[in-house]
């Protein structure tokens, strides 16, 4: 079986840290997020990996290779403009077969049990397997709704609460919501046009749903996050250090789960406390305390006397001394100077450099 992974947006909603870096290698617990996506895959067997690019296409070519590092291997599809959600699949057509594929959104971080979707798909004859996840609040997204044997029977995009409390109970439940993961029959991209802009969503599963083909729905409990913006991005990583989804730490844990990369080296006056990961080569002076789900990235500096809470520094950054960052993002190769206060819901472009005393806020 193959897997089509869909990556080719432009990472608006993550910006600024996307202007340089394409959200697909956005740094996900230090390691490129879509590696999370392909060790998954990798795990249910899925070793044939189909990328659809096109934003910084060449920045994670180049990071990911042939993927023989990660023990898949990986082809591109590149599309030079964008083409929607199914005309960016229906471009990679000439990678397909015959058997049933999975196809990815480039923006989930999760754990779900592939190998069970598979398993569901083959056993109803589908010929489109919808991965469904459960919100609290399901006005913001398209409600997928199914007959008790988990047919697909409409689709209902960002209902109102009104509409949520009338959906008829033959038609449950009212809060499932696609994920972004498919299994799928190949033959249903046969009425799709090449090259034209064309969207799963709101074309070819309610067409597939008119001819009467068999779609059906899987509800997964298992944890899922769209990583597309800034507060979800630092969620995710809240998630990790907890355990709730079950994605590679790189690092020597200890007691007080702290994961240290190799080369790490910080002042015995330092404090580390847990949930926390710090990155290979990270240096971290004395007296200074990194707590509650900050992760530092490969090879950053922090100074003395410094406070790090809930913060997500990427590689390469320096941070002054007596430095307080509390729930922030701070980019690539950022220089922080001495006494600087940066709080929360800020985040920082790669390259960034705030001169010493300054006290950022986003409100």
């Amino acid at each position: 079986m193959k897997a089509v992974i869909i990556a080719g947006g432009l990472g608006t909603r993550l910006r600024p840290l996307t202007y340089n870096t394409p959200k697909p290698i956005v740094p996900v617990a230090n390691l490129p997020f879509v590696l999370h996506q392909i060790e998954l895959l990798r795990q249910h067997g899925i070793t044939e990996i189909i990328l659809n690019l096109h934003y910084l296409a060449a920045e994670i070519k180049k990071t990911l290779g042939d993927g023989s590092r990660y023990g898949v291997k990986i082809r591109y599809s590149i599309e030079e403009k964008p083409l929607g959600t199914a005309g960016a699949v229906k471009l990679a057509e000439e990678f397909f077969d015959q058997d049933p594929m999975v196809v990815f959104n480039g923006d989930a971080l999760t754990d779900i049990n592939i190998s069970q979707i598979i398993e569901f798909h083959k056993k109803k004859k589908a010929r489109v397997t919808l991965t469904l996840t459960r919100v609290e609040d399901p006005t913001h997204y398209g409600v997928v709704l199914m007959d008790g044997n988990g047919k697909v029977s409409r689709f209902v995009e960002k209902p109102s609460w009104e509409q949520v409390g009338n959906l008829g109970t033959e038609e449950r439940p009212a809060n499932a919501i696609n994920a972004g993961i498919y299994i799928l029959d190949p033959a249903i991209f046969k009425g799709v046009p090449k090259g034209v802009e064309f969207s799963f969503e709101r074309q070819l599963f309610p067409s597939l749903l008119e001819q009467g083909e068999p779609v059906y729905g899987f509800v997964s409990d298992r944890y899922w996050i769209d990583i597309g913006k800034p507060d979800q991005y630092r969620q995710a990583h809240e998630a990790i250090l907890r355990g709730e989804v079950a994605v590679k730490i790189y690092g020597a844990r200890t007691d007080g789960r702290v994961w240290i990369g190799d080369g790490a080296k910080f002042d015995k006056t330092a404090r580390l406390i847990g949930p926390a990961i710090i990155g290979q080569g990270v240096s971290i002076a004395a007296e200074t305390k990194i707590q509650d789900y900050t992760v530092i990235g490969d090879n950053a500096w922090i100074g003395r006397e410094s406070t790090l809470s809930r913060a997500i520094v990427w590689r390469g950054s320096r941070i002054g001394s007596h430095v307080n960052l509390n729930g922030c993002i701070i980019g690539f190769d950022c220089v922080i100077e001495d006494n600087v206060t940066i709080g929360e819901g800020v985040v920082l472009a790669d390259y960034t450099l705030i001169k010493r005393g300054s006290l950022i806020c986003s409100r």
